[in-house]
């Protein structure tokens, strides 16, 4: 469906893009990752058209994106990092505007806003003012527009960012929903929001493509076994052969000894967290324990290893292979937005939020409290909204 060939895209001495080749398949939906700044959305602009490439081709269903423009473009419906919305307009004349600009057949246009509309769960939300809608709605009028003309492709560029659990999780929703029939192409920095709806997963970093597979299958890459770090005030082959006794422990490797003290590197089972049997197996043989910790191998861990910082691209412009790169020491990570957050995650912290408003007074969706005709899309309350397609 798209073939990108030898991509490259440079500002002066900047290499945005570095040489990067990918196909995409029709019907799947592939995640596109990478740490902001890495070429995501230099690479998203190039193969939609809107930016042109300083080297290599981009072809859409066998059109060249910049030697047949109008054809190519036909195929793909898009959503920026920032929807290009106009704020004085309602969702249904902002649509009916777009699906005009798109020259679609006059007398075809009212029955495919309304069928976007619904799909979006923006039919409620039709004769507001864009300018007064959440940010979830006016996300859900950014996709809508990108399906009109019936694409066979819809790119997405970080469609949650900014977004409650509520709103993410109906965002995820629809985009499975798109996938059904359409090819999908997400981009984000987030890679639970790429895990939970893609298929496949393309990792950018420095502009390079760094991994290029399935989720199963990079997540074949994590290590089997978790990590325990631990220095320990006693003897070290009383500590060593206590240690190796435990089950649960697959291997100790003595890291460091200094003045009665070891550092130690222990592999435990992946399903057991092995710090409180550590502590008391060393309580028993009276030998102190410093400082311990846990490191839980993830899917997470082999893309931050995939795109450290510390991995410079070479005078060619080139990066180690995948495998290379994995070889480096694993680290854990603190979930800290509400994007990295699985699905389950999302829907307690939402239901818990669902029970607070049902305690409390509110206005509705888009009305203000002060009275006057202005909306701070901010202080909106999206608690009223529906799931998409009878989700719970």
């Amino acid at each position: 469906m798209i073939e990108v060939k030898n991509l490259v895209k440079r500002y002066g001495d900047h290499t945005a893009v570095n040489n990067i080749s990918f196909t995409v398949e029709k019907g799947k939906i592939y995640g596109f990752l990478g740490p902001n700044g890495a070429g995501k959305s230099t690479t998203m602009n190039i193969i939609t058209g809107c930016l042109a490439a300083s080297e290599g081709s981009v072809t859409i269903d066998g059109h060249d994106i910049f030697e047949e423009p109008k054809i190519a473009k036909r195929l793909i419906g898009y959503l920026p990092e920032i929807p290009p919305l106009y704020g004085d307009m309602t969702p249904e004349e902002f649509l009916t505007f777009v699906a005009e600009a798109k020259k679609m057949g006059g007398g075809y246009i009212g029955s495919r806003v309304r069928e976007v509309m619904e799909t979006t769960g923006l039919t409620d939300m039709k004769d507001r003012l864009i300018r007064n809608l959440s940010k979830g709605y006016k996300q859900r009028v950014g996709i809508a527009q990108a399906m009109l003309g019936d694409p066979e492709i819809i790119i997405l560029d970080e469609p949650t960012v900014g977004l409650d659990p509520k709103q993410i999780l109906e965002i995820r929703e629809l985009i499975r929903h798109l996938g059904e029939t359409k090819t999908v192409i997400l981009s984000s920095h987030i890679l639970a929001e790429i895990s939970a709806v893609c298929e496949r997963v393309l990792i950018i970093s420095h502009g390079n493509l760094v991994a290029n597979d399935t989720i199963q299958n990079l997540e074949a890459l994590v290590p089997a076994s978790n990590t325990v770090t631990a220095t320990v005030k006693g003897d070290k082959n009383a500590i060593l052969e206590k240690l190796n006794a435990l089950d649960g422990v697959l291997e100790v490797k003595l890291l460091k000894e200094s003045d009665g003290t070891v550092d130690l590197e222990i592999s435990v089972d992946k399903e057991k967290d092995m710090r409180d049997d550590i502590f008391f197996a060393m309580s028993d043989i009276r030998c102190l324990v410093v400082s311990i910790q846990y490191k839980q191998a993830s899917l997470e861990d082999i893309f931050l290893a995939l795109t450290d910082d510390g991995i410079i691209p070479d005078e060619k412009g080139n990066v180690p292979d995948a495998e290379i790169i994995l070889e480096k020491t694993l680290g854990d990570k603190d979930q800290t937005e509400y994007s990295e957050m699985t699905d389950e995650e999302l829907k307690a912290i939402s239901e818990e939020g669902e029970d607070e408003a049902a305690d409390s007074e509110g206005s509705p969706e888009g009305e203000d409290n002060d009275g006057d005709d202005n909306n701070d899309s901010d202080n909106d309350d999206d608690s009223g909204y529906k799931p998409l397609f009878g989700g719970n």
